[in-house]
């Protein structure tokens, strides 16, 4: 199981510099190997709507459905503040980091702030 950070999604559908290394994980992921929280489709929706349009957006929104959306609860949310101060995460890192977590999901993501994070994997 993966969880595709907002980075990987986002440097895919705006064609970034990593978008070929992101295909393979944004091209097969469904919901029975790749989840993403919540937060992750507020960013992404955000980010391509803002630089790309509503069509691209939706059409970047239709693509994550197809994962498994993990919705953030009162567990998540203790768990996050705790890596947040562990680790210095700033709210939707830790979001993202607590949902891995507890999902057992290996993190793929091209953020700086996960580099020697366990659990991480860094796409450069």
């Amino acid at each position: 199981m993966i969880l595709l950070d907002s980075y990987g999604w986002i440097e895919y559908f705006t064609d970034g510099p990593l978008s070929v290394k992101y295909a393979q994980y944004v091209e097969n992921a469904d919901e029975k190997n790749t989840i993403i929280p919540a937060i992750v489709v507020y960013e992404v929706y955000k980010k391509i709507k803002k630089e790309m349009g509503e069509k691209q957006a939706l059409e970047a929104y239709a693509q994550m459905m197809r994962t498994k959306v993990v919705p953030l609860d009162e567990g998540l949310a203790i768990a996050a503040a705790d890596f947040s101060l562990i680790f210095g995460f700033g709210m939707a890192d830790a979001m993202v980091y607590a949902t891995a977590k507890r999902n057992g999901a290996v993190l793929i993501t091209s953020d700086r702030h996960f580099k020697g994070i366990e659990g991480a994997r860094i796409i450069e």
